[in-house]
């Protein structure tokens, strides 16, 4: 089975899970790093956590870490068998939070489609929890376009544990997919590197194709609103032709594999 994280886009829908409390397990040198001055969220205490990147909050929010997806169960699919290291990276967000007060911020106010309030956390200690989880290797990048705060941080911490062989990335679960390979993970949220080769704009769609036969090779594909983001970011898709680039986002099937690319933080240009 595929489909390591759940990365849900920003929408209103609800929906409750049932809430696992845990025993907290000793995690490492937190990670101290929060702005002077976050946008405000307000405080809470967390009475329980869910998953890796879900907690209960004491007045019976529930909250998703932003810009993080962490091995889990899935919400679709409860009754699957969860994820390699979902235990894990639950333990070590119990060890982080779990009875403790935290500061909500960036974008704090924001709600998921499962209802769920989205935010950074820190907590009284002052470790940024996002940062935390991302350098221990038990979650990855997983950002979306309505919130890119702290997303280039956040990728070089993902960028020092996937080097390090830490937690995720040292399972073939978690692997980088080539995009040969990402026709056998639609469905799933994943992480492709390849050579980019033809891109064209039709219909106002960008498509950078990844192969000769677009009918069938791994495409990613960038409308309107994303390319004035990448235009205003520095990253024209026209510049992305012969690039070698790695992708994140999830996998569907349209005339072959193909992620779809919101926001410019989903595209890395790697060296040649």
């Amino acid at each position: 089975m595929v489909g390591p994280t759940h990365c849900p886009r920003l929408g209103a829908a609800a929906r409750l899970p049932a809430i696992l409390l845990l025993v907290a397990i000793a995690v490492g040198r937190p990670i101290e790093t929060w702005p002077e001055q976050p946008t405000a969220g307000g405080q809470a205490v967390v009475s329980a956590v869910i998953d890796g990147d879900t907690v209960m909050l004491a007045d019976w929010r529930q909250l998703r870490l932003a810009g993080i997806a962490a091995p889990k169960r899935p919400l679709d699919r409860p009754d699957d068998t969860p994820w390699p290291l979902a235990d894990a990276a639950r333990s070590a967000l119990a060890a982080l939070v779990l009875g403790k007060t935290v500061q909500l911020a960036d974008g704090g106010g924001a709600r998921d489609r499962y209802g769920r309030v989205v935010a950074q956390l820190r907590t009284a200690a002052g470790t940024w929890v996002e940062g935390e989880l991302l350098r221990g290797g038990l979650a990855r990048v997983c950002s979306t376009a309505d919130d890119r705060t702290r997303v280039g941080e956040m990728l070089a911490l993902e960028d020092e544990a996937r080097a390090a062989g830490r937690g995720l990335w040292a399972d073939p679960y978690y692997r980088i997919r080539s995009p040969d390979e990402a026709g056998d993970a639609i469905g799933s949220f994943q992480l492709v590197e390849g050579k980019a080769g033809r891109v064209a704009t039709i219909r106002g769609e960008t498509y950078v194709d990844f192969g000769a036969d677009w009918h069938s090779d791994f495409t990613v594909t960038i409308d309107a609103p994303a390319r004035r983001l990448f235009a205003a970011a520095g990253m024209a898709p026209d510049s992305l032709a012969g690039r070698r680039i790695r992708v994140r986002g999830w996998l569907r099937f349209r005339n072959g594999p193909l992620i779809e690319a919101t926001h410019p933080e989903q595209i890395e240009l790697l060296p040649p």
